[in-house]
């Protein structure tokens, strides 16, 4: 049965054959592709300047500020609380030393993890070197500069800002301030927030309350049913959803109304027996029998026969 699958780029739904498509042409895959080349393009824009003041010893206040992404006036205040040493050299002239900085961030090491490796060759040299060159070189910007923004995470993850923040600071997620933007670290932020499920793959979603609406399980055993039975979920904007489809799978609500099966009361209603009874005879008779969330179908056919030898023997 063909699979659907949501665009990546575009978010159309399209049809594949292929558990490793994401895009539904090739158009969005090169779009994709362009967006994230931009994207890191930008990051090594922003990061440039910060990249180059690491390799002074000596800061005034005003680069002490961009290298730490926070105003002049905020610097002014740590020295003033005696949390980062400053120099005087004249009344209007005093410079803080980047070691000092780092020193500062060792007692608290959440609070910034600045990028400090910067790629051997600028973007003019890499495009003039060679296609395998060319690739390393890449491939070394990609391991380096692997952030979301902020605005990305909670485009990709539909997190609130302060969800965000907290999560960060409880799993400790790498993070630095460039131009007054927090960048987050693209490896912990998807193990934090991702999962091993392609979540884009699943195009039906559920609410808790319909959850316990359409398959009959208490509101607040939605949560703790759907972490036991490792059912895919998703959080958007404070809500939580989750997936329809494996639900259906581990409910089996194609069974239910499937006319091969039986429900234990019906099969009450249609020979007058106990649960008691109907027990004993499906384990004596090997009646083939299939668990749907709490209940118990039975195989109409072997249902069927043994009730016709019953008959026969005269019960």
């Amino acid at each position: 049965m063909p699979k659907t699958r949501k665009c990546a780029y575009c978010g159309k739904i399209f049809t594949t054959n292929s558990g490793m498509q994401k895009y539904c042409s090739e158009e969005c895959a090169e779009q994709a592709k362009e967006t994230k080349k931009k994207r890191q393009r930008d990051f090594l824009r922003a990061v440039e300047p910060v990249m180059e003041l690491q390799q002074q010893e000596y800061l005034t206040f005003s680069k002490a500020a961009i290298l730490l992404g926070c105003t002049r006036q905020y610097v002014y205040k740590l020295v003033e609380q005696g949390k980062l040493p400053a120099s005087r050299l004249s009344s209007r002239m005093a410079l803080i030393r980047r070691s000092d900085i780092e020193k500062m961030f060792e007692a608290n090491p959440y609070n910034r993890v600045l990028p400090c490796t910067k790629p051997k060759k600028s973007v003019s040299k890499i495009i003039k070197s060679s296609a395998k060159d060319k690739a390393k070189e890449e491939l070394a910007t990609d391991e380096v500069f692997e952030y979301y923004s902020g605005e990305e995470v909670k485009q990709i993850y539909k997190v609130k800002q302060s969800w965000l923040y907290a999560s960060a600071k409880r799993h400790q997620i790498p993070m630095c301030r460039i131009a007054g933007r927090n960048y987050y670290s693209k490896k912990h932020i998807d193990a934090v927030f991702g999962t091993s499920i392609d979540l884009d793959a699943i195009v039906d979603w559920l609410s808790p309350q319909e959850v316990a609406d359409r398959y009959g399980i208490n509101l607040t055993a939605v949560r703790s049913y759907a972490h036991r039975h490792k059912i895919p979920s998703k959080r958007e904007y404070g809500h939580t959803y989750y997936s329809q489809s494996h639900f259906d799978e581990l409910r089996r609500t194609d069974l239910v109304d499937n006319d091969n099966y039986y429900t234990v009361e019906q099969v009450q209603r249609l020979y007058g027996l106990t649960k008691a009874n109907i027990c004993h005879i499906v384990k004596v008779k090997h009646i083939e029998k299939t668990k749907v969330g709490r209940m118990n179908l039975l195989l109409r056919s072997d249902v069927e026969r043994v009730m016709a030898e019953r008959r026969a023997a005269g019960f």
